[in-house]
């Protein structure tokens, strides 16, 4: 059973689906045992602590240059296998990700390798897609590197895109169709070593 640290900045949806996926028993090969947010406002945090998850704040403002040193021992203190980002809006330093190398991954509300990198994050992504006119879009899992949404995918999942879409109405649907389904299946997949 691998231990897991969901990292977060917001609302938590993903993480609710990891919490869910983890009851339902979707995710039995890996447990959370561990919830970081560098925002200490985060309702991801209240979603943590209903779910009786240990919950810490790592403040990337308060702690500056001991962010990732902060980040790093609280999940060796919690002898942490397994590093899920959801959400989470911070870009990590090659120091950091290449220390939890192949045990980092990442959901990107697109199919990488459109619409991702520096700057893509949340609704600028599915605004991105409607104003280049795509007709399908999706989210991808996958591997994180140093290089913003550069890592090894996963698992990718695709969501058609309808003629009255909003960057709100397709993040949504990104969100149910695609991202809450393949982010606990992929933390499965690693969990088992496949």
């Amino acid at each position: 059973m691998k231990n897991i640290a969901v990292l977060v900045s917001g609302g938590g949806t993903n993480l609710q689906a990891l919490i869910d996926a983890q009851n339902s028993g979707i995710i039995n090969s890996g447990k959370i045992n561990l919830v970081i947010s560098n925002n200490p406002n985060a309702y991801a945090l209240e979603r943590a602590e209903n779910a009786g998850i240990k919950t810490i704040v790592c403040n990337k403002k308060e702690l500056g240059n001991e962010f990732e040193a902060r980040l790093i021992e609280a999940l060796e203190e919690n002898k942490i296998d397994f590093i899920v980002l959801a959400g989470f809006m911070c870009i990590l330093s090659k120091d950091f990700t290449s220390r939890f190398e192949k045990r980092i991954i990442n959901v990107h509300p697109s199919l990488i390798p459109s619409f991702c990198g520096e700057g893509f994050y949340g609704l600028r992504v599915h605004q991105a897609v409607l104003d280049y006119g795509v007709k399908v879009t999706g989210a991808t899992v996958h591997f994180v590197n140093e290089i913003p949404d550069g890592g090894e995918i996963i698992m990718q999942k695709a969501v058609e895109i309808k003629p009255d879409d909003t960057p709100e109405s397709l993040q949504k649907r990104v969100m149910q169709e695609a991202e809450w389904k393949i982010l606990p299946q992929s933390v499965e997949k690693v969990c088992k070593g496949e």
